[in-house]
């Protein structure tokens, strides 16, 4: 084991998860539901009981830092938490300093998006790379960009909210606020939610079945959809171009050399893979349709990978 060990941590509405990391390895994680209703505080107090867990006190001795990684908007300059929609009483929150204070660590925070971009930069499916966009597609749909060989941060740190720009004129209310998002349409919940809708017309097809033993999510439609049955294979290929439409748009708009796919929808990958590249050779300029979209190679650590080689990369900047 190197000594260049850093810890990451993942802040999620639902789950809480904690490495420790070793340059863009994984050594030891840990997790737990996210004690939501015991809000910062109690959050806090499972961050440091994770971290008790995964990392021997030799280990800590080592630690360059700890990065943090949380949906937002975030206002990463400051390290204050603006607004979570799945976290109540979280605004104006300063995370990263009552973290660094509780730790006695250097403590960098940033957007979940963004940190799973720059785990999939340095380690997984953009390496090498000087442009890539990488979106991750699960109860919402956030990203991160890489431009010229440099993260995008934008003002405040809050560039490359992908999930929000509008797709249409009309369409399903987004947990923005807004209508017709990206994320309302594409979305893992917006999936789940039409996954909902097709049970409750076909009772007796696969869905319809399985929704009088537990309540219909996305991941229902992909185990369908291997099944052969008929119903999830449309929904995914509603998704697929979904998909493709946002993916457009976001080539357009950056112009990389790769998009890379993460977050939980992306483990259909293979079978939203063909709709997502027909509707980008359909859509887009000629000069952007050889883009290729591609799943994101570190899975469900891009985020943790990330977020802790950007507090190692910062501990080498000040030291």
């Amino acid at each position: 084991m190197s000594q260049k060990l850093a810890i990451g941590i993942d802040l999620g509405g639902t789950q809480l998860r904690v490495a420790l990391v070793d340059g863009g390895a994984v050594v030891r994680r840990a997790a737990a539901r996210t004690d939501v209703e015991g809000g910062p505080g109690g959050v806090l107090h499972q961050v440091e009981k994770l971290i008790t867990e995964i990392c021997a006190e030799e280990e800590r001795k080592t630690l360059l830092g700890v990065g943090i990684s949380c949906p937002g908007p975030l206002d990463t300059e400051t390290g204050t938490v603006l607004h979570i929609p799945t976290l109540p009483r979280w605004e104006g929150f300063p995370l990263r300093q009552t973290l660094a204070d509780k730790l006695r660590l250097p403590v960098l925070l940033e957007n979940d998006g963004i940190a799973a971009a720059f785990g999939e930069w340095r380690f997984g499916a953009g390496r090498g790379l000087q442009h890539l966009v990488y979106v991750t597609v699960s109860t919402g749909i956030g990203g991160g960009v890489i431009v010229d060989g440099r993260l995008l941060h934008g003002r405040r740190g809050m560039a490359a909210h992908v999930g929000h720009f509008r797709m249409a004129q009309d369409g399903p209310t987004c947990t923005c606020g807004a209508t017709a998002c990206f994320e309302a349409f594409a979305s893992g919940t917006a999936l789940g939610r039409r996954a909902r809708e097709a049970a409750e017309r076909s009772p007796s097809e696969f869905l319809g079945r399985l929704a009088a033993e537990t309540p219909i999510e996305a991941r229902h439609v992909e185990e369908g959809a291997r099944t052969g049955d008929a119903a999830c294979l449309a929904l995914l290929h509603e998704e697929g171009v979904f998909l493709g439409q946002g993916f457009t748009g976001l080539i357009h708009l950056y112009s990389p050399e790769r998009l890379i796919m993460g977050g939980g929808v992306s483990q259909a990958f293979d079978l939203l893979e063909p709709e997502i590249h027909s509707v980008i050779q359909r859509d887009a300029i000629h000069p952007f349709k050889d883009v290729r979209v591609v799943r994101a190679a570190l899975g469900d650590n891009s985020g943790l990978i990330g977020a802790a080689a950007l507090a190692m990369e910062h501990a080498g900047r000040t030291s």
